[in-house]
């Protein structure tokens, strides 16, 4: 027996193998699943989320500051 372990999306009622996982099942017959409903998906599970903070969308009027600033009193 082999024991696999994945985080996957369930379209329609239908839960989506990654894809690294396909070929190994392609021939199975039979598995066993055991379901744990996430109550909210990770942080950087969302696409858009990702997407912003890897090309970060310039704001006019938004400038940088250092750390030092940042702490001043």
């Amino acid at each position: 027996m082999i024991e696999v372990e994945f985080q996957a999306k369930v379209q329609n009622g239908i839960i989506v193998i990654p894809e690294e996982y396909q070929s190994d099942l392609a021939e199975v017959e039979q598995v066993k699943v055991t379901l744990r409903k996430l109550t909210k998906p990770p942080f950087f599970e969302d696409e858009f989320t990702s997407q912003l903070l890897q090309n970060p969308v310039p704001v006019a009027g938004i400038r940088h500051i250092t750390r030092e600033e940042m702490h001043e009193r």
